[in-house]
């Protein structure tokens, strides 16, 4: 039977050595993708928020409520 801790010690060693062949971005690279997924979540937010208004007077309009 095997020991249970040996079978975690190896596979945290295969984590920490599959963890060191990453690359990692830079500072500025990570700010910069922070950045842009923000942008993009606003944008995206924005437009649905318009369509939401435009279905919304639209389907009013077609069922002759105010």
């Amino acid at each position: 039977m095997t020991n249970p801790f040996i079978k975690v010690q190896g596979f945290l060693a295969e984590v920490t050595g599959e963890l060191k062949k990453s690359s990692w971005p830079t500072r500025k690279e990570l700010i910069d993708s922070t950045i842009m997924v923000l942008v993009c979540f606003v944008a995206l937010g924005v437009f649905i928020a318009m369509a939401d208004f435009v279905f919304v007077r639209v389907i009013r309009a077609l069922l002759g409520q105010r």
